[in-house]
């Protein structure tokens, strides 16, 4: 029960939206109105710029890694149960109970998430990540290989993690959720009109 009562707190830590949250603050306005549409970093850096875009990002990704962590605690350091809390938490984010479940991609919560259940393999995808964003300029390109390569990297070396078998079948399932959720980014990077970071 207890674990079971940590998964949905986890769900409605992750239904708060910090762009939203800020935008009405500083813009009295609605993030999802505006933009990309998206309740994210990468759509709070265009319309408020990059002081607002990176207390987003890092509060963002603080949902996931207090989420983890409390799965952690609760369960006596069950994975399992950790993965369950971070992954209810991207959830959250995705299709937040507060904002009528209009949300955004989940991609910083996500961050925070793979980082703390699969450390190395989060680190060595995130560098990777960041090359590709700085030569292409493309955030959701950036993203898609830091999600699907920590997954592919957690995997290939999954018996040095807990519970290996279950705990892969979490990380497919946010990957999968992850790439669903950039479908049109997808289909923007294939066409060759997706945004990128600097442009209105």
């Amino acid at each position: 029960m207890i674990s079971l009562f940590i998964i949905v707190f986890s769900y409605l830590l992750g239904s708060i939206s910090f762009s939203y949250l800020i935008a009405k603050k500083i813009k009295q306005v609605d993030i999802r109105q505006h933009g990309s549409g998206n309740a994210g970093a990468t759509n709070t850096l265009r319309l408020l710029g990059i002081g607002p875009a990176i207390t987003v990002l890092l509060l963002d990704c603080a949902k996931g890694i207090v989420a983890v962590y409390l799965g952690l605690y609760f369960s006596n350091g069950d994975i399992v149960i950790a993965a369950a809390c971070g992954l209810a938490a991207i959830i959250g984010h995705n299709w937040p109970i507060y904002y009528g479940f209009r949300g955004g991609k989940g991609v910083a919560t996500t961050i925070g998430v793979l980082a703390t259940l699969v450390f190395f393999p989060a680190l060595i995808s995130g560098i990777i990540a960041i090359i590709s964003i700085i030569i292409t300029r493309f955030v959701s390109l950036g993203s898609l290989l830091f999600i699907i390569n920590t997954t592919l990297i957690a995997i290939i070396f999954r018996s040095s993690f807990q519970n290996p078998n279950t705990l892969s079948l979490f990380l497919i399932a946010i990957c999968i959720l992850s790439v669903w959720r950039h479908r049109a980014n997808i289909q923007r990077l294939f066409t060759g009109t997706e945004n990128k970071i600097g442009k209105k």
